[in-house]
């Protein structure tokens, strides 16, 4: 069985990468919104269902989670786009506010840090990846929940680190396959595993 972890964190990396282009200035949010739906949202839920049925826990519930996590951020892109539109059901009906994704974001802020504690036994990679996301999660609870916009460059930038290092982890399960060695090392874990 091929590693449902290839297509999950090139979702992740590449969606989490544009989406900090666009915080830049550097990208329209279109890009960034069929992006976020299709490869990382559908893409990643379906590399987590694959993960499911290899017995892995920790795959699992993360690309399951983040694949979930861009496509409702999708249709929160939305409901901005179409609030207050007139004669538009869902512009009369559904409203959110930046406190309101803010409070979302923490939620996820939450989630992160379990994840970060369980990626201290996986390896480095992983470690610095949630680490990285987890601090990138902080900055925009800031930005959203505190009104500290000051933070959005750094954390755009803290986040382009974190969709990098997803992406050095896709490269290494594929070019390890390919090569028979370990090609790009991605350290040991921070925790050994207890037996």
């Amino acid at each position: 069985m091929a590693n449902p972890a290839v297509v999950g964190l090139a979702g992740f990396g590449v969606t989490t990468l544009l989406l900090q282009i666009h915080n830049l200035g550097l990208c329209g949010s279109g890009v960034v919104f069929c992006c976020a739906l299709f490869f990382g949202g559908t893409t990643q839920l379906i590399a987590g269902f694959q993960e499911f049925k290899t017995g892995n826990n920790f795959g699992y519930s993360a690309f399951a989670t983040y694949g979930a996590f861009w496509i409702a951020l999708s249709f929160i892109f939305l409901i901005f786009d179409f609030q207050g539109a007139p004669g538009s059901w869902i512009g009369e009906h559904l409203h959110v506010t930046g406190t309101d994704l803010g409070w979302f974001l923490f939620g996820f802020t939450v989630y992160t840090l379990i994840m970060l504690i369980g990626s201290c036994a996986v390896h480095m990679a992983m470690f610095l990846t949630f680490l990285t996301l987890f601090l990138g999660f902080i900055g925009l609870d800031l930005v959203f929940l505190a009104g500290m916009k000051g933070v959005l460059f750094i954390t755009s930038i803290d986040l382009i680190i974190c969709a990098l290092l997803a992406l050095y982890m896709m490269g290494h399960v594929i070019l390890l396959q390919v090569y028979g060695r370990n090609v790009w090392p991605v350290g040991g874990p921070l925790v050994k595993k207890s037996t």
